[in-house]
């Protein structure tokens, strides 16, 4: 497609090399054509983050779980009055997630949620986990490098987790079943709700 009339040169170029990319990025757009989650890819970053929040909420909610929103910003949930800090990745183009933000707060446990165009993954990971493999650089920093101290990300590629992180989970249900037994030491999570061992 030619483009359209502009008149300065340098401006031309740089619409050129925009709808060449354009084309590039939009065959990848094609692997969300359908989904369920689509509109979710397509939300801005902060409020995809707070979507994502109601999203892990309801889902718990449906298996028998108390939610309520944290008190303050040190965590996002509270769980059956557990802390729980949510964290959301969508698929990325390289075919992982991208769990942002991570950081030493007043939580108990970290709910990763990754969605993908017709899948999603979850992993339940308590707090201790996430900072003993920040510490070991199983889990880098986000900023700063490797002496980066306040944030951290943790890289995902759905059916290849790290050997740490598969017993905390992997699908919505493992991680529902995790937060069971980690808050909950008494109860199970069985055909989609809670109920006493």
């Amino acid at each position: 497609m030619p483009v359209p009339a502009i008149a300065d040169r340098e401006v031309r170029q740089l619409a050129h090399a925009s709808q060449t990319l354009q084309k590039e990025y939009g065959r990848r757009g094609k692997a969300w054509e359908g989904s369920p989650f689509a509109w979710i890819k397509h939300c801005p970053p902060r409020q995809r983050g707070a979507l994502c929040e109601r999203l892990v909420s309801s889902y718990l909610e449906a298996r028998g779980f108390h939610i309520a929103r944290s008190p303050d910003t040190e965590a996002d949930r509270l769980v059956d009055g557990v802390r729980v800090e949510i964290k959301s990745s969508t698929l990325w183009a390289g075919g992982f997630y991208q769990f942002q933000q991570l950081r030493d707060q007043n939580y108990r446990l970290v709910l990763c949620l990754g969605i993908s165009p017709f899948d999603a993954h979850c992993w339940a990971i308590p707090k201790g986990v996430v900072m003993e493999q920040w510490r070991s650089g199983a889990i880098a920093s986000q900023h700063g490098g490797r002496r980066g101290k306040d944030t951290a990300w943790l890289k995902v590629t759905p059916g290849e987790a790290p050997g740490w992180l598969r017993k905390w989970g992997g699908s919505p249900a493992q991680a529902a079943a995790i937060v069971a037994r980690l808050i909950r030491p008494a109860v199970s999570i069985e055909a989609g709700r809670a109920v006493p061992r």
